[in-house]
């Protein structure tokens, strides 16, 4: 059920308007528009005229559901997706909790079921038909496979699902399976095995190189670093439980194994351990080719999560990418892992991106999809990539008083918002 109890549109444009006060001005890629760190359109100078009538009045509005609206880029994706140059486009966001920032950023917010959820195609049709949605562009990996089951129903109903087929998702969700086939397509991963229970997980350690050679595991059917833990005969428990911070990743094999049961349990993917820099290449694809690429480094790791980004100019590494698109067959916006060399995640859905003003990955993404820009149109902005380009991943937060409203609400009605730096 869509959540009805909050005047969104207002305010999430008030919001908006303050978030969009960090922008530098831009222009939008036809050159015509100028966007001002207030967020307002500036005026178009008179030689482009004709562009200003028959280009901009073409591009229709557009009303676009995001999922897992509480994910930690959300912030940025809605605000590129706002502030596109081009047209009004607005935003219904959903998440299976009402403590999500898309509650506060969207014209509209519902919660739903969790992706695993057997309602959660279902609720996502229902959404889309009530909001008038033109495109469901997916955040998280939990919520692929229920909309690639609803995406037959929902390009049927004239709205574009941007995500790969059923199978491609499956696949990369499977992480075994993921570098099973990365591996006969001749992309570089981890030595790994499947395992489960106590003595098949000691017996892959082992099998691995484990205690002379570090290796890692984590669960099989798993999304970014959830589960995952880095097997270390040298690790001090003293030390971890006096010194270092909660959540460390390293544990001793006796430790992990007298916490499995003797058989069956949870498949684990047992791998050895991938070491050097953190390197990814985001971008959109067809059919499984690569159509537009965007290499970056990965940063200043955090509960594992990147806070600082480089772009790069490494044509190998997109080579690489390219390798494991095709592999698994991905369709619009995919994100692939390397640490070192190795390949350690393939992700068929958007993740955080370096956004530049002349650059906007999930806006071209989402045009690629509607057929508003052919293969060639989308590539072509490659050539835009700089490779001087950084982005800084920060904290936010909203505050609202919740017997006064549900909404973070100063009097007279103006949004506030007080910012935050990394502690």
């Amino acid at each position: 059920m869509l959540d009805r109890q909050f005047p969104h549109s207002r305010l999430a444009a008030a919001t908006r308007r303050r978030i969009t006060a960090l922008a530098l001005a831009r222009t939008d890629r036809y050159g015509l528009r100028t966007i001002t760190t207030s967020g307002l359109v500036a005026a178009v100078p008179d030689e482009h005229a004709n562009y200003r009538s028959n280009i901009l009045p073409a591009m229709r509005p557009l009303t676009v559901l995001v999922t897992a609206a509480g994910a930690p880029g959300t912030a940025a994706l809605l605000r590129a997706l706002q502030e596109n140059g081009e047209r009004d486009i607005r935003l219904v966001g959903c998440d299976m909790s009402e403590r999500s920032v898309g509650r506060f950023l969207c014209d509209a917010f519902a919660v739903v079921p969790p992706g695993a959820d057997p309602r959660f195609p279902g609720a996502l049709i229902d959404l889309c038909g009530q909001e008038g949605v033109n495109a469901v562009l997916p955040q998280s990996s939990h919520d692929l496979a229920g909309l690639a089951e609803a995406k037959g129903e929902l390009e049927a109903a004239g709205v574009a699902a941007l995500v790969s087929s059923a199978e491609t998702v499956r696949r990369a969700n499977d992480k075994a399976e993921c570098y099973r086939l990365l591996g006969e397509a001749g992309v570089p991963v981890p030595a790994f095995r499947r395992a489960s229970g106590r003595e098949a997980f000691v017996a892959a350690a082992t099998e691995l190189g484990y205690p002379k050679y570090p290796v890692c595991f984590k669960p099989v059917m798993s999304s970014g670093s959830r589960g995952f833990r880095v097997l270390d005969p040298s690790v001090d428990r003293e030390r971890q439980l006096l010194r270092e911070r909660p959540g460390s990743l390293a544990m001793r094999l006796e430790d992990v194994a007298e916490l499995l049961p003797e058989d069956g349990g949870d498949e684990l993917l047992v791998m050895e351990l991938a070491q050097g820099g953190e390197r990814t290449v985001d971008g959109v694809a067809r059919a499984g080719r690569i159509v537009l690429g965007h290499p970056k480094t990965r940063e200043a790791m955090r509960a594992g999560l990147a806070m600082f980004f480089r772009t790069l100019d490494d044509p190998e590494l997109v080579a690489t990418a390219g390798r494991a698109v095709a592999a698994l067959e991905i369709e619009h916006f995919f994100n692939v892992q390397l640490v070192g060399d190795l390949v350690i995640e393939v992700n068929p859905r958007i993740s955080t991106v370096v956004y530049q003003e002349d650059l906007n990955l999930p806006y071209l993404g989402l045009k690629h999809a509607l057929g508003e820009l052919s293969d060639d149109e989308l590539a072509a902005f490659a050539a835009r990539v700089r490779p001087t380009r950084r982005a800084l991943r920060y904290f936010d937060q909203v505050e609202w008083d919740e017997a006064a409203s549900r909404r973070p609400v100063r009097p007279g009605g103006q949004v506030f918002r007080s910012k935050g730096v990394l502690s």
